[in-house]
């Protein structure tokens, strides 16, 4: 592993790869640790320090998530095998999450890839399990081993539920992509068997609940729930890309970017055209030439009291920097390059001359012009 970037908001990188935190880690990271001290220790060792308890918590729940990241790894590795980049993995509530930033290139890739993560716990708990015999004269460490083998077998077993996006969905999808031959078609069926594993699951855990287990009820609906949400969400996503397929940028964009010259100040810029105009995107001539672009954004990062002397040349992104996009490129494929690039618009150029700019907002004006319509190409 090498040490994070102060500047990156990631943990730290492997192979190049950012792990992140989101903030709900925090919370069953805390949740856990408390479980194992006061329940799971407890139970196998009765003369224990609290604080080795909790000491022991915090070292298996650590662990766990060590376990988590490395079945991460593990798509993220056959993922790179494939040639698919890998924007970063991210630790949260439920687990972690491989983001990349395209789709396998085929159904096997996909296969491979769902199944990658899923092997490498069941390696773990087969690891940790055969371990034992070594630390039995451990405690501390037999109980924490013991632990690990039961928790990478259930992660093994939940994940590999037939419903997208967990990796069994993954597989079920990969499964009827080789029949089908539409992965769309195929991440739809997927995601709409996921929903109903959601739906069985907060059913379940209502049950559970009825039945005096509040906490394990309420755990099993959560993860229902979340379950259910993911899979809504994938499914909104695939309507959403077959609305745009066969779309154009030139369709979408707008034509509302204001030219500036290079030598206006800030001052004049606020007052004249921001304020008095309501404009919010800038293309900045050098004469006929575009030479880069303002928005208010880089606009906020100058102090107020160096506005009327700092010009729109020394604040711009200069042309060479843009991110920029062609009128012909798909409306899908642009909004992927904003999400690669981090921008949230794109200025549209024909033979080096800006045309147009395209916003997620001009996506989505779009969408809903589309969704009015009842039709999916112009």
């Amino acid at each position: 592993m090498i040490p994070p970037d102060p500047r990156d908001p990631s943990v730290t990188k492997f192979w190049k790869i950012p792990i992140t935190l989101d903030f709900s880690w925090f919370i069953i990271f805390t949740l856990i640790t408390w479980m194992l001290a006061v329940d799971y220790y407890p139970d196998e060792f009765k003369n224990w320090a609290v604080g080795w308890y909790w000491a022991m918590g915090a070292g298996t729940a650590l662990m766990l998530y060590v376990s988590v990241v490395l079945h991460e790894l593990g798509h993220s590795a056959v993922a790179l095998h494939y040639g698919l980049p890998v924007k970063k993995i991210t630790l949260f509530l439920f687990g972690g999450v491989t983001q990349m930033d395209e789709e396998p290139p085929s159904a096997i890739a996909e296969f491979m890839i769902a199944m990658s993560g899923p092997f490498v716990s069941l390696c773990l708990a087969f690891l940790f399990y055969e371990a034992k015999p070594f630390v039995a004269s451990v405690d501390p460490l037999f109980a924490m081993f013991k632990y690990l083998a039961y928790i990478n077998l259930a992660l093994a077993a939940f994940n590999l539920i037939p419903g997208y996006p967990l990796d069994g969905g993954r597989v079920l999808r990969a499964i009827l992509w080789s029949f089908n031959g539409n992965l769309r078609k195929s991440t739809l069926i997927a995601a709409n068997v996921g929903r109903g594993f959601g739906f069985l699951l907060i059913f379940w855990g209502v049950l559970r609940m009825f039945g005096g287990d509040l906490g394990g009820g309420i755990w099993i609906a959560m993860i229902g729930w979340f379950l259910d949400s993911a899979a809504s969400a994938q499914a909104r996503l695939e309507l959403f890309q077959s609305l745009l397929m066969g779309h154009s940028v030139s369709q979408a964009m707008n034509h509302h970017c204001l030219t500036i010259t290079e030598d206006l100040t800030l001052q004049k810029l606020v007052d004249e055209h921001i304020l008095g105009g309501g404009h919010h995107c800038f293309l900045v001539n050098r004469g006929s030439d575009t030479v880069g672009l303002l928005t208010l954004h880089r606009l906020k990062e100058v102090p107020r009291s160096e506005w009327a002397t700092t010009t729109a040349r020394q604040v711009m992104l200069p042309f060479e920097k843009m991110k920029l996009t062609d009128p012909d490129t798909g409306l899908w494929p642009a909004l992927q390059q904003m999400d690669r690039d981090g921008v949230h618009q794109l200025p549209v150029t024909r033979n080096q001359h800006v045309i147009g700019m395209l916003s997620r907002e001009d996506v989505l004006t779009f969408l809903r012009a589309l969704q009015e319509l009842g039709t999916q190409k112009a």
